[in-house]
């Protein structure tokens, strides 16, 4: 312990000397990134010696209900995260792969409760799990996860009918006096839910375009939902059960099979995966625009059209549902041409970036762009050698 207590004072010293509005600014991102290491660093022994404190018993000498309490008590934090803790240190004692991992650091605690829970089910999807939490965002890499755990599922009808027994609607009021709501239930019902929002989503924007308002999609969401509070009730037989359209991915193989194996894709983009059960009844629920891996190759076709065609937007969800641009976990929701289109006057599936609003804005307006290759990447601003306006040009003499 007097290590601990020389390294703990070493800390406590440097934290007080800190000055942040002091730092360089061209330092202050290696500084951030050397305190983000050391806290991941510091987060692996005290989620490790979580269970042995669960052993101690020290939390029932102290009057507390559960080691889950008492370490919330101690730490300042929720008893839930203190729960989340204490099963992550019961878990990684039989995953030592992991836990190595997350002892050297490379993984956050939030990314090492993500590729435990998927390999708990799985140990041979460990490794891909490993390289997802390396180079992807957490959001990514817990999607992964549920491919994982739904293709693992031994019974996913038991699953869905679990998580529909669980399904709710809460409100509360925060301290301001503002309403919040959240919504639980299965992947079935968010693709309904998200599909006859969608187009009144578009409305809202449209609607203060014209106006000349500018406001986050997330506001435009809000009123699209107070929309669909103010339409007419059930009783109403045009809008007691309408139809929506969603696209599902799916490997053919798995789609006959009606299982999943390691591996298989089984999704809605935006929404994640959900079980071939889910994917069958979506066949009969909605207008289905149906995205199979052995289905119509569209990579090599050329659209004269400055936009994507319907198979080529359809295609672009299947291989990217989300942003080109690495570490964002957004959906895409505009398709760019790498080569600009006045330049080729075509439009092919491999010259297309999918983007989010932010990062198609970012190169549209700034001059941004993202790095030579495929799939997710890097975009870098102008003034970067990586761009593609400063790579040295061919000779051609």
């Amino acid at each position: 312990m007097i290590g601990l207590a020389k390294i703990r004072s070493e800390l406590t010293a440097n934290v007080r000397a800190l000055a942040p509005d002091a730092v360089p600014l061209p330092d202050v991102v290696a500084l951030w990134e050397g305190y983000d290491a050391i806290e991941r660093q510091a987060a692996a022994p005290k989620t490790l010696l979580a269970r042995r404190v669960e052993e101690s018993r020290a939390w029932q000498r102290a009057g507390h209900r559960s080691a889950a309490e008492f370490m919330a008590s101690r730490a300042g934090t929720s008893i839930g995260a203190a729960r989340a803790q204490l099963a992550l240190s019961q878990k990684l004692e039989q995953l030592p792969v992991i836990e190595q991992a997350f002892r050297d650091g490379a993984l956050s605690e939030a990314k090492a409760t993500a590729v435990v829970d998927g390999s708990s089910v799985n140990p041979d999807a460990a490794a891909r799990l490993l390289e997802q939490a390396e180079r992807g965002s957490l959001k990514e890499l817990r999607d992964e996860v549920l491919r994982v755990r739904t293709a693992a599922d031994p019974d996913p009808e038991i699953t869905q009918q679990r998580i529909h027994a669980r399904r709710q609607y809460r409100s509360w009021r925060d301290a301001e006096g503002a309403w919040h709501a959240a919504l639980c239930g299965t992947a079935l019902a968010g693709a309904r839910f998200e599909a006859r929002l969608k187009p009144l989503i578009d409305e809202e924007f449209a609607s203060a375009r014209a106006e000349g308002r500018h406001e986050p999609r997330e506001a435009y969401a809000f009123d699209a939902v107070m929309a669909l509070a103010d339409q007419p009730g059930a009783d109403d037989a045009k809008h007691s059960r309408s139809r929506f359209t969603t696209i599902v991915r799916v490997d053919l193989d798995a789609l006959r099979r009606g299982t999943l194996a390691d591996g298989d894709s089984c999704d809605i983009p935006g929404l994640g995966p959900i079980s071939v059960s889910t994917a069958r009844e979506l066949l009969g629920e909605s207008i289905l625009k149906l995205v199979i891996t052995k289905g119509v190759d569209v990579l090599n076709v050329t659209h004269l059209g400055r936009g994507p065609t319907t198979a080529q937007k359809i295609a672009l969800l299947w291989s990217s549902p989300m942003c080109s641009v690495a570490g964002c976990s957004h959906a895409a929701r505009e398709v760019d041409h790498r080569e600009p289109y006045a330049t080729n006057r075509e439009t092919r599936l491999d010259n297309l970036d999918p983007l989010c609003r932010y990062h198609h804005a970012l190169k549209t307006l700034d001059g941004w762009a993202l790095v030579e290759g495929r799939g997710k990447r890097e975009m870098v601003p102008p003034h970067d050698p990586r761009h593609p306006k400063n790579r040295p040009r061919e000779d051609t003499s």
